[in-house]
């Protein structure tokens, strides 16, 4: 399984000949070194409805025919504009060809904003489990620290966890580097900082809080081989 990470918060997963990602905001998105017009994966996995995070989902899966797997409210949405999609929901596990997902609950808000600057409602905003090749990869999503991410670690080893550190809109430095302390994860990433002034972070000072090599940074393109 190879894992990239790419600003922000997306990442890309290329596991049994397929390729996904993870919250593809791109084009806006100054930190990240894709390019939407040249993304065409398999699978898109969705952590809530903003627009920080849905990003170019309609545009890259309208010409590459990926599905679309999301919380319920926010897959039929993305339903509506024309998309294949899997709604689920959270503490929900589906067995897709290419590995299993489940939902993980997360405390943050989801809505989306049109161009005519209407929001629309998008349920409720989640974290990821993707499981496949006997590997078990988290993106939280953004949220908020809460104490039953000790049960997400208890029950889910976790290879590699994506967390956001950017403070103001989730969880800052130091609740982040908690939430690894209960996740319990092998190596944690940091995500979700320095793409807005509110959200500006030292990513090097977060892994000096955690437990000597457990922390790996990574730049937009780099990638790991689980």
């Amino acid at each position: 399984m190879k894992i990239s990470y790419h600003g922000h918060s997306i990442i890309k997963i290329e596991t049994n000949g397929k390729t996904i990602l993870i919250d593809p905001f791109i084009n806006g998105n100054e930190q990240t070194d894709l390019n939407a017009d040249d993304q065409n994966p398999d699978v898109i996995l969705l952590t809530h409805g903003h627009n920080d995070h849905v990003g170019d989902t309609v545009e890259i899966a309208k010409r590459s025919n990926a599905l679309v797997v999301a919380p319920f409210e926010l897959a039929n949405y993305m339903e509506i504009q024309g998309l294949n999609t899997h709604p689920m929901h959270i503490g929900g596990a589906y067995e897709f060809e290419f590995g299993k997902v489940k939902f993980t609950q997360a405390f943050h808000g989801s809505s989306y904003t049109t161009e005519d600057n209407q929001i629309i409602y998008t349920g409720m905003p989640a974290g990821i489990l993707f499981m496949a090749e006997g590997k078990t990869v988290y993106h939280a999503g953004d949220t908020a620290l809460f104490s039953d991410m000790k049960l997400i670690g208890d029950r889910h080893p976790i290879d590699i966890a994506f967390l956001p550190i950017g403070d103001n809109f989730t969880m800052g430095p130091e609740d982040a580097a908690y939430a690894a302390e209960l996740l319990q994860a092998t190596h944690v990433v940091p995500i979700h900082y320095n793409t807005f002034p509110p959200i500006k972070q030292d990513p090097e000072k977060f892994i000096s809080m955690l437990k000597e090599g457990q922390g790996k940074m990574m730049h937009a393109g780099d990638q790991v081989e689980l």
